[in-house]
Order: C-alpha cells, then sequence, then structure tokens
C-alpha cells in the first residue's frame, strides 16, 4: 500500500519497537492522524481466541461513556404499539414487512443500526444474506433483538457499539473521533476494555490479548501494551 507525504512524515513520529501506555497511545494517535478531516480512532485487538470453535466466540455490545462522534441512524422492526414506542424513541426509520422488499430489491441501506422486537424475527431473517455480512443483523447477545426497544435506541444514539471476533480473531472497534480530548478517548478505551476483559471465553487458553493496536482512520498505527491487561 502507498502512503502519501503526509502520512510518512507522522508515522516517523511513531516507534514500531515501543509498547506504549494507553494514554501516551491515545495522545500519539491524536497527534499524528495526518488528514484534514476529524478521523475516526479506531482500536484494533487481537486475541487468543479460536473463532472457529462456538465457545470461544466473543460478541457483545459495551456503552461508550463519551460516544463515537458519530451520527448514528437507527432502523427498528416492530409492530403495533412498538412501531410508536421506537418513533418515540427517536428511531430513524420503523417498519415492518413492507421494508423487505426496499432492501431485498432496491438496495436500500441508509441506516447504521437494525433494532428489532422478538416476534419480527422471522420476517428480518429473510434478510439475512442482506444484512449479515453487513454486520447489520440484530442479535440479542448484542442488545438489539429486545421488546425494550427505547432503552435499545436510547443506548445506540448514546454511543453503545458492538464487538465481535472477525475471521482471524480480531476485534475491531471505533473509540470515538481525533477531536475528542484524551481523557474522553481514555475513558472510552478503559469502557471497551473492561468489557472485552469480561467476555474472555473460558475455553480460551493461554495469553487472551495477543496485541491491541490504536490507529486514526489514515493515521500509523500505535501499539498499545498489554501486559495491564
Amino acid at each position: 500500500m502507498k502512503h502519501g507525504k503526509k502520512y510518512i512524515e507522522t508515522a516517523k513520529l511513531v516507534d514500531r519497537t515501543v509498547l506504549y501506555e494507553p494514554a501516551d497511545a491515545i495522545a500519539l494517535v491524536k497527534k499524528v492522524a495526518p488528514a484534514k478531516f476529524d478521523e475516526t480512532v479506531e482500536v484494533h485487538i487481537r486475541t487468543g481466541c479460536d473463532g472457529r470453535h462456538a465457545e470461544q466466540q466473543i460478541r457483545g455490545a459495551v456503552v461508550l461513556p463519551n460516544g463515537t462522534g458519530k451520527m448514528v441512524r437507527v432502523l427498528v422492526f416492530a409492530k403495533g404499539a412498538k412501531l410508536d414506542e421506537a418513533e418515540a424513541a427517536g428511531a430513524d426509520f420503523v417498519g415492518g414487512e413492507e421494508l423487505i422488499p426496499k432492501i431485498q430489491h432496491e438496495g436500500w441501506l441508509e441506516f447504521d443500526k437494525v433494532i428489532a422486537t422478538p416476534d419480527m424475527m422471522g420476517v428480518v431473517g429473510r434478510l439475512g444474506k442482506v444484512l449479515g455480512p453487513k454486520g447489520l443483523m440484530p442479535n440479542p447477545k448484542a442488545g438489539t433483538v429486545t421488546m425494550d426497544v427505547t432503552k435499545a435506541i436510547k443506548e445506540i444514539k448514546a454511543g453503545k457499539i458492538e464487538y465481535r471476533l472477525d475471521k482471524t480473531n480480531i476485534v475491531h472497534v471505533p473509540l470515538g473521533k481525533v477531536s475528542f480530548t484524551e481523557e474522553a478517548l481514555q475513558e472510552n478505551f478503559n469502557a471497551l476494555m473492561d468489557a472485552i476483559l469480561k467476555a474472555r471465553p473460558s475455553a480460551v487458553k493461554g495469553q487472551y490479548l495477543r496485541s491491541i493496536t490504536l490507529t486514526s482512520t489514515m493515521g500509523p498505527g500505535v501499539k498499545v501494551n498489554v501486559a495491564k491487561f
């Protein structure tokens, strides 16, 4: 991958041989973000899990105390009174079966999160091939299959993020924006790491967290010392 002049200049400020303490890593990521726009700060956590085994999967959600800095568009699948409840709670889109062809055939995907009441999962299941690969499928573990749509919407709007292992056993999540203060990013990082540590599958043997890298959207990666975790 070819990098621009600005990236190469900022990358020189990162010592690849050093494992930084979280606070130092956050400060450095903010300093070396090269883009003119407000980049997202991301965390990439390599685990010792083997996601091919169900008992070593990691999946859940955590509310970041300072949010992600991103406006999240929420779609709710529900019926009856729950539709009105979802609208009142601030859902951007609400509906039922009539949305299936719009998503399936017209490619409508102008939403970032999908919530469904349990009685709608038979309908939403038909969208598995579309929503699944995009990580949009509602899931009880992530709190997006629920009768309490008000709580689910408010948490997502407040900065709730989902985490799960990818095929290479790495968790990738947004932590906030470069414009956030170091303290705000640190609080979000602490909340995330608490959740990841609690989610450790009992079947995992040996080292659970292999490496943690912080980076901005366009910036170089900064390695975090995992010893304290």
